[in-house]
Order: C-alpha cells, then structure tokens, then sequence
C-alpha cells in the first residue's frame, strides 16, 4: 500500500493535514434555506475555506449559518450562473467544490475529494454524480439516474455561461467523473418542488424570450407530452414507484409552464406591451475570466 492509500484510508483529518495536499474553497448559494444549511456546512466543515453567498434570505438561513466558521457575503439574485461566477472571485484557493443548499457531501466523497488534491488532479474539472432523494427516497431513474454536474474545478479554468437557468460550467476538457455522489435531497414536499419549479419556469421563459425562442402548439402540447412519456416509459421511471410518477409528471407540467409562460411573452410582444422580465446580469466582468487566469491569451 503506497502512502497515498493509507491517507485514503485513513482519517478525514489524516487526508485533510497532509502538507502535500492542494487547499480546496467550498462556494455554497442560498436563499431561504433554514432547513437545508446547516446540513450542508457540517458536510463540508473539512474544507479550508467555506463562502456562503446569500440573495438577502428572509428566514433563518444566515441565524443557522453564523454558527460555523465561514465567510458570509450577501448579493442580490440574477440567476445561479451569475452567483456562482461572483462568488468564484471572492474566494481564496484554485480549486473549488461548489455546492447547493440541499446537497450534503458524503464522507467517502469527501476521502475521494481529498486523495485527490493529496495526489495532484490530472484535469481541469471533475463531474461528481447526484443521488436525488425525494420524500426521503432515492430515484434511481426517471431520468435522474445519469445526473452528474462538474462542481470540483480549478477557478482559473471554468466559468459559466450567461445564462439564468440550466448553465453548465464551460471547462476544458477531459472532465473525468468521480466515484462517489452527492446526496441531493431535492424536494420535501409537493409545496416545495411548486416553488422550485414556478421560478424555474419564470426564468426559463425569461431566457427563451432573451434568445429568441418561440413558444406555439409543438412547444406547449408536444415538449410536456415528450418529457413525461421519455421520464416515465423510456427512462423507467415506473421503476420509482408513486414517486416516480409524481417526479415525471411534476417535471413535465414544469415544461408545460415554462413555455405557457414564454407564449405569454410573445403575445404581450406582439401586442405592443411591455413584457416583464426578472433581472439578468449583463456585467461583463461577472461572465469573463479574471485578468491573469491561466486562459488569457498571451499578450
């Protein structure tokens, strides 16, 4: 057994004090996640550097939050690209793990974490895997049994695009996928995901309308109609259970809104009236890289 393999095999304190290792900030977005944050901060309280970036929570968020030992910086919301890319310059290390509220890392991914920041990371970004848990079970398909985000990069590699909902981290390749998950304890209740679900819908139409998109018959009737029956039948999401119907025919009256909600856009437009859309952030300096990362073109 090498050095390396005992470390990962030993402690989370053994692997975190190895004077090898790369010192890793964890990011982690709120607003309005009393129930969630303290979970999450516990499953990372191994990092060398925890920012939360809050959008002004009304409840109890920041109350639960002061309790550990992190940086706490407020901003208002433009969407989760925008916050995310804001929060990556505020932080201290290279390599970061950004994190949602109701995601916990587990201590094998953590020990996975580590090992590889005590070995040297071979790419730029890593995919990390998420076992969705709804109602207190996992779901294992529906179409959630490919989910994997890249969350564990160098900052001076990645950023991400302008783009209010569904951005993905725009990293150069290769990004290899880690072993172990995430716990994604997606939604706790019906109420929660119609929450969820209400801004995601008003912010996907929001960017259709901001690119262009149209918003007729094959949109509204066919992409919901499409959605459920590849979640359901395709993706086996009969294999879930009454949570795997809830799940898929949640997700597909979620499309149906948001394209409800486009047309709705397009009608006001072609009317002559305003169109009320939430704030974007079109500050340059939230989307470029900043002057000195390692992707500067050369002078």
């Amino acid at each position: 057994m090498t050095r390396h393999d005992a470390k990962s095999a030993g402690s989370l304190e053994a692997l975190r004090s190895d004077p090898g290792r790369l010192p890793l900030s964890v990011v982690i977005t709120t607003y309005n996640e009393e129930v969630n944050i303290a979970d999450c901060l516990r499953s990372v309280l191994w990092a060398d550097e925890i920012l939360l970036v809050d959008s002004f929570s009304t409840d109890r968020t920041l109350e639960y939050a002061r309790e550990f030992p992190i940086q706490i910086l407020e901003r208002e919301y433009f969407g989760s690209a925008a916050q995310k890319n804001w929060s990556l310059d505020k932080v201290q290390h290279d390599w970061v793990l950004i994190l949602d509220a109701d995601e916990r890392v587990t201590e094998p991914l953590a020990r996975e974490i580590l090992t590889l920041l005590i070995q040297g990371p071979s790419a730029k970004g890593y995919y990390i895997r998420r076992q969705n848990i709804v109602l207190g079970k996992p779901i294992r398909h529906s179409g959630w049994s490919t989910d994997k985000v890249i969350r564990l990069f160098d900052k001076a590699h990645g950023r991400y695009p302008n783009r209010r909902v569904h951005a993905d981290l725009d990293i150069e390749p290769p990004t290899p996928t880690l072993r172990h998950p995430l716990d994604h304890f997606t939604y706790r209740s019906v109420e929660q995901y119609f929450e969820k679900f209400l801004n995601y819908a008003e912010w996907g139409a929001a960017q259709g309308y901001r690119e262009g998109k149209k918003a007729g018959f094959l949109e509204i009737a066919g992409r919901p109609s499409w959605r459920f029956f590849r979640t359901y039948f395709l993706q086996r999401g009969f294999l879930d259970g009454l949570h795997g119907l809830v799940v898929c025919g949640l997700q597909a009256f979620g499309v149906f809104l948001k394209y409800s909600w486009l047309w709705e856009h397009r009608v006001k437009e072609s009317l002559g009236e305003e169109v009320d859309l939430p704030a974007f952030d079109d500050d340059a300096a939230t989307w470029e890289r900043p002057p000195g990362s390692e992707n500067d073109p050369p002078e």
